[in-house]
């Protein structure tokens, strides 16, 4: 005999111990439900992105002047990065040391780049190849 209360039916109310067991002895646990954020993630700092990419601050705030990294101001005047920030200045500097370019072709090496990959990304939405032979 339980010495819990009973529902209405007469059988035992089941609460959070009640949890049927497994094969293994672990109980069985309600599946994770998944909750997301109502609010925008708020971005980087500029400390923080500098940080990350191991760069002084105002080397970041040059290449932001230059329009090799996006950033926005809040509300103070402070710079906000996206999260991908640290990733698009580490290919700068990549860029920069292997191969010996300057800021202002390092922006137009930057711009084709992300052009190409636009490109290739649509074909291969399209599935298809051109008909004409590759260049090289």
């Amino acid at each position: 005999m339980t010495d819990r209360p009973t529902g209405a039916a007469g059988t035992a109310r089941s609460g959070p111990g009640d949890r049927p067991i497994q094969p293994g002895g672990h109980a069985a646990t309600a599946p994770a439900t998944v909750r997301f954020a109502l609010v925008p993630v708020p971005g980087l700092s500029l400390e923080a992105v500098a940080r990350r990419s191991r760069l002084h601050p105002d080397m970041v705030r040059r290449f932001v002047a230059l329009g090799l990294v996006d950033a926005e101001r809040d509300a103070v005047g402070r710079l906000v990065f996206d999260r991908d920030a640290p990733a698009v200045l580490a290919r700068i500097q990549r860029l920069r040391s292997g191969l010996c370019l300057n800021y202002a072709s390092i922006g137009l090496v930057l711009d084709l780049l992300d052009r190409i990959s636009l490109l290739e990304t649509a074909l291969r939405g399209r599935g298809t190849r051109s008909d004409t032979p590759p260049w090289t």
